[in-house]
């Protein structure tokens, strides 16, 4: 398989980190990266798009993560925690990341949208 690149979320919520009475919530999200594929790739960008309930939407465009552009084996897996602050107690994040194989053939991995919430706010 070429490209098949698989992303698993794990979000929490920061209560000590946030400040209601500042409309300040804030999430915690560990990604894992994994390399489905039978060819390496190398994650070079990434592009998020982080939403609150009110609608209000901050795209976060950058190199790599965390500081790294990791380089991903065949089979290989890339692990990273990273945190977003919103404006109101929930919110969404979806995204893509920018990829090249070892062919040098560049392509985008949709990052599936997650859900930014306290434990039981949502019905």
């Amino acid at each position: 398989m070429k490209n098949n690149i698989e992303i698993k979320v794990k979000v929490a919520y920061l209560e000590r980190q946030s400040d209601v009475y500042a409309s300040q919530y804030a999430y915690t999200y560990s990604i894992t990266i994994n390399n489905k594929g039978d060819v390496g790739v190398q994650l070079l960008t990434r592009h998020w798009r982080i939403q609150d309930e009110t609608g209000y939407t901050e795209n976060v465009i950058g190199k790599g993560v965390i500081g790294q552009q990791p380089y991903l084996a065949p089979e290989g897996s890339f692990q990273y925690v990273s945190g977003a602050i919103i404006r109101t107690l929930t919110g969404s994040m979806k995204g893509f990341y920018g990829m090249v194989n070892d062919h040098g053939e560049r392509f985008n991995v949709q990052i599936p949208e997650f859900i930014l919430s306290e434990p039981y706010t949502l019905h």
